[in-house]
């Protein structure tokens, strides 16, 4: 598909898409105005319609609230159907959108698991929609080797460089489906440390969070932590990482005195005007000091965590009576 013409400009005149100025703009900018390789398939070419579309969704509707925001799906349909080099294909966009989707989890994911100084707490970021929490992730790029792509992403996701960590025979893999999915293990990291991501609208909120924490509800339901967190890119990491704690000396021992729950050290404030959304950074916080023993509560050391189910049978049968 090298060779692209330029799209037409009849205007578009449905209320909230966007003007075909804008579409001209951004088929210009992210589909014609590339490497030739870029345009020999469609996944290639789908990729770098996603990124039109990240760039439509962090700029134009934020300038713009009277812009509609749009999912991937229905901005690849306005594209094809905007843009006369992508006409063409439009009666075959859904299967074309299908095996892109089928493709892209198919894509290398690296990323880190990021420990506090007492190995007692692990970096975990939420996305921006949802409620899910994950260790800072993100997919490979055409040739990018694994470790590059683990500093890229967790740069973009919290705003630290942890090239200077970075020990390349440190990590844990798993394969999920057909996708293979690396975490490099990142020691040592002071838990004052100060997280902000670097992307728009894709990290919601980025928290300390122990890990005794973060273990299973149950034996069957491995989605959800103890606390009700969504874990679903978590959990199944869990019992790696306890086997590489128990191998290995943290450069502080566990403080007495450290906070039970985790810490959130930067969270982004929405305020919604139309389709726009206002993004600030909260203050870090301070972990506060904890009187109670540490032989007490979820604040036992993740090496030795048991989950005790005694209390919580006597408590419903306390609450049931009652």
């Amino acid at each position: 598909m090298s060779g692209l013409p330029r799209s037409s400009s009849a205007p578009l005149r449905n209320s909230g898409l966007p003007p075909q100025e804008l579409l001209d703009d951004l088929c210009s900018r992210f589909v014609l105005n590339v490497p030739k390789e870029d345009q020999q398939s469609f996944e290639r070419i789908l990729f770098l319609v996603e990124y039109a579309h990240w760039f439509y969704e962090d700029n134009s509707v934020e300038k713009n609230p009277s812009l509609k925001s749009l999912s991937l799906k229905e901005f690849t349909s306005l594209m094809f159907n905007s843009c006369d080099v992508l006409k063409p294909y439009v009666a075959h966009i859904d299967d074309i959108f299908k095996d892109f989707t089928s493709y892209k989890v198919r894509v290398p994911v690296t990323g880190a698991i990021i420990l506090d100084e007492t190995y007692e707490r692990c970096l975990l970021v939420k996305g921006w929609k949802g409620t899910s929490w994950s260790f800072p992730r993100g997919k490979k790029n055409k040739d990018e080797e694994d470790h590059k792509c683990a500093v890229r992403e967790v740069l973009e996701e919290t705003g630290f460089d942890f090239s200077k960590l970075l020990n390349k025979d440190e990590y844990i893999e798993m394969i999920f489906g057909q996708q293979r999915v690396r975490l490099y293990i990142v020691t040592g990291v002071k838990d004052d440390t100060a997280f902000a991501p670097l992307t728009k609208k894709e990290i919601s909120e980025i928290a300390w969070h122990r890990l005794d924490e973060l273990q299973p509800a149950n034996n069957d339901v491995i989605s959800r932590g103890i606390t009700g967190l969504k874990l679903y890119m978590v959990s199944p990491f869990l019992a790696s990482l306890k086997a590489w704690i128990s191998a290995h000396q943290p450069p502080i021992a566990p403080k007495l005195n450290a906070p039970m729950r985790g810490i959130s050290v930067w969270k982004a404030k929405t305020s919604s005007t139309g389709s726009s959304a206002t993004i600030a950074e909260s203050p870090v916080v301070k972990p506060k000091a904890n009187t109670q023993s540490s032989a007490m509560g979820p604040g036992k050391s993740f090496r030795n965590f048991r989950f005790d189910t005694g209390p919580i049978f006597q408590a419903m049968e306390t609450s049931f009576l009652s």
